[in-house]
């Protein structure tokens, strides 16, 4: 009797533990399953929506939805205008709520009615009236305006003084909607017209168009572009993946010429992206709409970025309002850009291969590493979504070629020529063709170590340094400052010829592996870049950003 209580008291506890284990297992697989569709439902719904919306399972702080009232934990919400909701009010908040309307008529002289949004204020907010804290209570009780940020008390509103719109600290760099709505309304699309029309916006009017690269780098690029749709226009916001930079630099066309500053969120390669479409540009006869290009490095090496002040990467230390306010502030500088042309042997009914060079052209280990891991960022893209695993895997390709070296004996296969003198080459794996003063993710390749005194790189000089490596091994000592590259000179054309076998290269972080073929680098055109002195950041020293940062007389401007 005992043992049969015995057995059934066991037989209970396992069928009570089991349900402890099943029941949670089987409701978290059933969210699973639901969670897809109802993404799929809500995606739908984005689409037709008049708001920029982007669902997240957990808000960063106490949030309140602009419909019901309630606090909501995940929900949705609009980066540009700011408005949260949770799932079951999204489609009322499309009813009875507005966005930032791109285009619309002014009121009074060229400004407008502040646009209000209640509730989720940001924290340590004042208010325009009584000049009170306001957004230190996670209620719906204190406005912003979506346009110039002001934050204003409930009880305030009413008797605020002036209900006009000015845009805010970054009136001159947005594109004002009522500009657009008169633009449009133009009969005769001419400069002359744009230039009266910018009048409205104020002497210093300096509109900037951000385009951001989503896929570079530590994946910021999405974040970014929120931040810059609440601050600015959402019209001169644009996504790289969505829209290629020849159609976002249409909008440069409308503006008034000479006026523009394009901030591009991304790579060097993204970079060399947006100054092609601008290439294009001239080639339509569109130079006076020309803009300045800016930087705010995303990628993995930066090196560009670098040589003209903007950092070896942007990770969210300083705050978007301070990335305007540095694009503002910024120099301009004239930066060469050079012809990369590729004949293959025995090709000769081939149309040769041309390509566009702004920071260095590579034969050898560093370009074996570059087509490395291109290779598998193609076949698994979602695991390189961090600097720091680029840069890790970057350091285990170089290692596996110090043990195998496959550049070996580069000097016989391959024959230098700088200006027409051929070059006689000591025992190298790999020859680098530089423009700017960076390689290889922050390294001085140039300048470096010694004593031996060697003219500084300039990137509007009509100049390319040549040096060469003797392997993976040699690179990695100069990028820790344990060796000296082989200086083999400078040159206003470079050319290369490769006898034999197939050797990797690169043109600006793009690898391919190349055939016997000839290489010649010449003189492109010279584009319109911005330059930053000094990076301004929290917790920098002054004298430190000094010591590191080139001197403005490192450029020229012709």
């Amino acid at each position: 009797m005992e043992e049969s209580t015995e057995l059934r008291e066991e037989w209970t506890l396992l069928l009570w533990t089991t349900v402890a284990v099943l029941v949670p297992v089987l409701i978290t697989l059933w969210c699973s399953f639901q969670r897809p569709k109802r993404k799929v439902q809500l995606k739908d719904l984005f689409r037709k929506s008049k708001h920029g919306w982007h669902y997240t399972d957990l808000f960063n702080k106490p949030t309140y939805c602009c419909v019901c009232s309630q606090p909501i934990l995940q929900g949705a919400f609009c980066d540009c205008c700011g408005i949260c909701a949770d799932e079951e009010c999204i489609q009322r908040a499309d009813r009875i709520l507005s966005c930032k309307e791109i285009m619309t008529q002014s009121q009074t002289d060229g400004r407008f009615y502040h646009q209000w949004v209640r509730g989720n204020v940001p924290l340590a907010s004042y208010c325009a009236e009584c000049k009170q804290q306001c957004g230190n209570q996670p209620k719906l009780c204190d406005y912003r305006c979506v346009w110039c940020q002001t934050t204003v008390h409930d009880d305030c509103l009413s008797s605020l003084n002036d209900d006009l719109c000015d845009l805010g600290e970054f009136r001159s760099v947005i594109i004002p909607p009522y500009y657009l709505y008169q633009v449009n309304k133009l009969r005769r699309r001419h400069p002359d017209e744009y230039s009266k029309l910018a009048a409205v916006c104020g002497s210093g009017w300096t509109p900037v168009l951000v385009l951001a690269n989503t896929r570079s780098g530590n994946n910021m690029g999405e974040v970014l572009l929120g931040e810059f749709r609440t601050l600015l226009n959402p019209v001169q916001v644009f996504d790289l993946s969505e829209l290629p930079p020849s159609k976002a630099l249409q909008l440069c066309t409308l503006l008034p010429p000479g006026s523009v500053r394009v901030l591009v969120c991304g790579g060097d390669g993204t970079v060399g992206w947006v100054l092609d479409a601008i290439d294009t540009m001239k080639l339509k006869g569109q130079d006076q709409f020309i803009p300045l290009v800016t930087i705010l490095p995303l990628g993995t090496g930066n090196d560009l970025s670098n040589s003209l002040g903007w950092g070896a990467g942007y990770a969210g230390e300083i705050p978007v309002e301070q990335v305007l306010r540095n694009v503002l502030e910024a120099e301009v500088v004239q930066m060469d850009r050079w012809k990369v042309q590729v004949v293959s042997k025995g090709n000769y009914f081939r149309k040769p291969k041309v390509l566009s060079m702004n920071n260095y052209f590579s034969v050898g280990p560093d370009a074996l590493m570059a087509l490395n891991f291109h290779a598998h960022r193609e076949k698994t893209p979602s695991f390189f979504s961090s600097r720091i695993i680029n840069k890790a895997v970057y350091f285990f390709y170089g290692t596996k070629d110090c043990l195998v070296q496959e550049c070996k004996d580069l000097d016989k296969r391959i024959e230098l020529e700088l200006d027409g003198e051929q070059v006689t080459l000591p025992s190298l794996e790999g020859i680098i063709v530089c423009n700017i003063g960076y390689w290889g993710g922050g390294c001085r390749l140039w300048e470096g170590m010694g004593d031996e005194p060697y003219p500084p790189t300039r990137v509007d000089d009509g100049l390319l340094e040549v040096v060469g490596v003797y392997g993976s091994f040699h690179c990695a000592q100069i990028q820790v400052n344990l060796a000296n590259p082989v200086r083999l000179g400078q040159a206003h054309t470079v050319r290369l010829v490769l006898k034999s076998s197939r050797m990797p290269m690169q043109v600006d972080g793009e690898p391919w592996a190349q055939g016997p073929c000839t290489i010649t680098i010449t003189h492109k055109t010279q584009a319109l870049m911005l330059y930053h002195s000094a990076e301004h950041t929290d917790d920098d020293d002054s004298s430190a950003s000094e010591a590191e940062e080139p001197s403005t007389e490192y450029f020229r401007v012709k």
